[in-house]
C-alpha cells in the first residue's frame, strides 16, 4: 500500500488549496478514505472521510462548509479542496486508509499565514 499526498504549500488567510492523494497497492474502490491533520503541539485529528463509492462524506466541525473531500476511483485518487483557509488550518495533512491495518501517507505541509 502506498499513499502519496501532494498540493500543500503556503497560502494567505482566505485562500484555497487542493490536496491530492494518489493511492496504489490495493483495490482503491473498495475502501473509504480519510484525511487527517496534525498541527504543531497537537494531536492528529480527523478532517474528512469519504466512503468507497463517494456517496457518504463527513467532516470535522471545524472545517464544515469550507472543505470538500472527493475521490476519483478511475484515478485511484482522493482530494481535499480547502477554501476560506484560516491560520488554525496550518498543519501537516495526511491521507489515510483505515482497515484491519491503517496506512498513512508521508504528509503534506499546509501553512496559512499572511
Amino acid at each position: 500500500v502506498q499513499l502519496v499526498e501532494s498540493g500543500g504549500g503556503l497560502v494567505q488567510p482566505g485562500g484555497s488549496l487542493r490536496l491530492s492523494c494518489a493511492a496504489s497497492g490495493f483495490t482503491f474502490s473498495n475502501y473509504g478514505m480519510s484525511w487527517y491533520r496534525q498541527a504543531p503541539g497537537k494531536e492528529r485529528e480527523l478532517v474528512a472521510f469519504i466512503a468507497s463509492s463517494g456517496g457518504i462524506t463527513n467532516y470535522a466541525d471545524s472545517v464544515k462548509g469550507r472543505f470538500t473531500i472527493s475521490r476519483d476511483n478511475t484515478k485511484n485518487t482522493v482530494y481535499l479542496q480547502m477554501n476560506i483557509l484560516k491560520p488554525e488550518d496550518t498543519a501537516v495533512y495526511y491521507c489515510v486508509r483505515k482497515g484491519a491495518q491503517w496506512y498513512w501517507g508521508q504528509g503534506t505541509q499546509v501553512t496559512v499565514s499572511s
